[in-house]
């Protein structure tokens, strides 16, 4: 992706300014939010979406995709010079490997996981050699296919954070803190959190959400220099949630939005790929420093169900240390901690 900001709103916010100007895009980070970018909204596309479907449905296209990703070779399965129309395998071979019969995968395939027991969709799992993600996300498909119309008592999620982990986090001078809830809502930030990410917090629509900025702002794609994998990684993160909590519908509602307004989410739902987002490496090109490389850890708040800690860090002695000290001392100076808005009741 190209750097360069002449004239685009990273150039306004202080890329190459004078003196005064820097002023200005110093109180920008640092200041309050502001409260939406002045560009006119994505208008709805006129389809139907692709997002709210029933289990059976989510059963069968789960397991053909991850089906048609596993190749012959990849399986070990014999080929004996047969031509074959798709490159991935076939039912029967998948019932064979799994030690099923055809029928009864078959109807497996078609959605009718209901009364599949855990050694069989292990077997499955072994099969279709799915990793961890997937093999928890057909765990719990055959959940929610057993729960059938009936939404299942389950713990109330937490929306938002306790004042103790508010203090936890502003406690982080030097990382970026961010909380988040299944549908990656902003729960909660640090400082310098709202100083690497104001062009997420500054969208009109409340709570300030991730995949709605990833998806439907068009600065999302300068923020991220590698935005084809945040966006993949985003889809897999909402299909991997959709699965765990099927009842959600603040989440079945978020989904729907960004089916209907975005070509490139649809494409991506439709792939049901799902992930874990445990560790890893983002770049970001900031609006007043510029590229900052950071390396990031989650982890779940058993206290706070449905809520996740994300952590990002610089390499010590790096560039980007240096950029996130001088955002950390604009956020210390200029503004208190706050907590952000209260996500929205799922």
């Amino acid at each position: 992706m190209g750097r360069d900001n002449r004239g685009g709103r990273g150039h306004r916010l202080g890329f190459g300014l004078g003196a005064s100007q820097e002023t200005r895009a110093r109180a920008r980070v640092a200041g309050p939010l502001y409260p939406g970018s002045g560009r006119t909204p994505l208008r709805p596309a006129g389809r139907r979406s692709v997002a709210v479907v029933d289990n059976r449905t989510e059963v069968r296209e789960f397991l053909t995709t991850r089906r048609a990703k596993l190749t012959p070779d990849k399986a070990g399965v014999p080929l004996y010079g047969q031509r074959r129309r798709v490159p991935g395998l076939r039912r029967e071979e998948v019932a064979q490997l799994a030690g099923l019969s055809t029928d009864y995968y078959t109807r497996l395939e078609k959605g009718n996981l209901r009364g599949a027991s855990e050694s069989v969709l292990e077997a499955i799992a072994r099969a279709l050699q799915l990793d961890d993600a997937e093999r928890a996300h057909l765990f719990n498909l055959a959940r929610a296919a057993r729960d059938g119309a009936r939404e299942p008592r389950r713990r109330p999620r937490s929306e938002q954070v306790r004042p103790s982990i508010q203090h936890l986090l502003d406690s982080m001078t030097t990382s970026v803190a961010v909380v988040t809830n299944g549908r990656l809502d902003v729960v909660a930030l640090n400082p310098l959190g709202r100083a690497v990410f104001p062009l997420l917090l500054d969208a009109p629509a409340r709570p300030a959400n991730m995949a709605r900025f990833c998806f439907l702002d068009p600065r999302s794609r300068q923020f991220y220099p590698d935005w084809e994998a945040i966006a993949d990684t985003t889809v897999a993160l909402l299909r991997t949630e959709a699965g765990r909590d099927p009842y959600n519908r603040a989440l079945t509602d978020l989904i729907g939005e960004l089916a209907t307004r975005s070509d490139a989410f649809r494409t991506r739902w439709a792939a049901h790929d799902v992930r874990l987002h445990l560790t890893g490496a983002k770049r970001f090109q900031h609006p007043v420093v510029g590229d900052l490389d950071l390396v990031f850890n989650t982890m779940a708040l058993p206290a706070d169900p449905g809520l996740t800690l994300a952590v990002y860090t610089a390499e010590p002695g790096s560039p980007t240390e240096e950029k996130l000290a001088l955002l950390a001392s604009w956020a210390a100076t200029d503004f208190p901690a706050q907590q952000d808005a209260p996500a929205e009741k799922a």
